[in-house]
């Protein structure tokens, strides 16, 4: 494969994680690929770590918190890929998933962005969202607990579908996204109003208004998901600020 492959991880105190994520897509991904990493003003030694262990990684320094959806933007301009990765700093990869993804949109040309299976550390599949959110669901995921998910919850997961195979969906999780360089520059990147959350699904109705979305199985990353939104009333309250902005935006459907 002879297709320019570009990815980058937003990092803000990071050190935990960081060499999980970093670590393994290096040692992993066998196509031509260029990692970025902006960090957002991280005081844990992320910078350092990844200074003095990674030369081979584009480290960018934000200059503060900026967010998640700016950060990713700051590289916009840079890049001079056919296919882009966004990647969370808390993603672990045990073979190599961006090869795969590229191959798959090499023989789709109507696939704008693509999402891989997700699941935990410990090979448990993460029950996420693939239909546009709407207030309904976010309750149902919201409430959920450790057992069996709840009706809602299957139906916003798209669980009432055969997962086994390439699936369009309306909503990929932001944790991983593959999607062409080309679009992702024709959208502007991620919407500016969102600080942090909500932004993955409205890239998602952007992409999906232009081309398609598709879940794809064959490749899976592992998430080290903290859900630090339901601990966290500062991130719980940047959480209902961005879903305002996601429904002022889209409306509830």
């Amino acid at each position: 494969m002879n297709k320019k492959i570009t990815g980058c991880i937003v990092t803000y105190n990071n050190i935990a994680t960081i060499d999980n994520a970093l670590g393994s897509l290096l040692k992993c991904t066998e196509a031509p690929f260029r990692m970025y990493v902006v960090d957002n003003g991280s005081t844990d030694g992320t910078i350092e770590h990844i200074e003095k262990n990674y030369p081979q990684v584009t480290l960018i320094k934000s200059g503060g918190n900026i967010g998640f959806g700016a950060g990713h933007n700051i590289i916009l301009d840079m890049l001079d890929s056919d296919y882009h990765a966004i990647i969370n700093p808390d993603i672990i990869v045990k073979d190599d998933v961006i090869s795969k993804l590229a191959e798959y949109l090499d023989q789709n040309d109507d696939i704008g962005m693509a999402s891989p299976e997700i699941r935990f550390p410990d090979g448990r599949l993460q029950i996420l969202g693939k239909r546009n959110p709407n207030p309904v669901f976010l309750v149902a995921s919201r409430m959920r607990g450790d057992g069996e998910p709840s009706k809602l919850l299957k139906e916003y997961a798209m669980l009432d579908c055969d997962l086994s195979k390439p699936t369009d969906i309306e909503n990929a999780t932001g944790c991983f996204m593959f999607i062409r360089t080309k679009l992702f520059k024709e959208i502007g990147g991620f919407d500016k109003r969102y600080f942090m959350y909500f932004e993955d699904c409205d890239l998602s109705r952007e992409v999906n208004s232009r081309s398609r979305t598709v879940y794809y199985p064959e490749a899976t990353v592992y998430h080290e998901w903290g859900r630090d939104s339901k601990k966290n009333f500062k991130l719980k309250l940047i959480q209902i600020n961005s879903m305002l902005h996601y429904f002022a935006k889209w409306g509830l459907k």
